[in-house]
């Protein structure tokens, strides 16, 4: 059973760093994409920023310049740099993967358990 297990969120204040990680594990196959996403409370769940197989990345316009985002393709990990943190920043993160868990078979996509992270003085 394939899950995504984030680690790095807690408590920062507005200009510090955090690193988050997300670790893919169980049956994969093949990792298409991976992603993270941040939910602010009473608001929609947003993509911050994308990495595809073959090298493309995206990022949201709110964080272009603040974050990196990279992956270790021998380890099924994702990580996500973020610097210059701000008070609009906090959220949940989740890590999300679309991959195939055996040869032949279709993309599924899965999400992680959610990290909070808290830019606050």
């Amino acid at each position: 059973q394939v899950q995504l297990v984030e680690s790095g969120g807690g408590l920062v204040q507005p200009g510090g760093s955090l690193r988050l990680s997300c670790a893919a594990t169980g049956s994969i196959f093949n990792i298409y994409a991976m992603s993270w996403y941040r939910q602010a409370p009473g608001k929609e769940r947003e993509l911050v920023a994308e990495i595809i197989s073959g090298g493309s990345i995206n990022y949201a316009d709110s964080v272009k310049g603040r974050f990196t985002v990279s992956r270790e393709y021998a380890k099924n990990t994702v990580s996500l740099q973020m610097n210059s943190l701000k008070p609009e920043d906090t959220a949940v993160y989740y890590c999300n993967a679309y991959l195939s868990e055996r040869p032949g078979s279709s993309e599924s996509e899965y999400w992680g358990q959610g990290t909070q992270v808290t830019v606050s003085s």
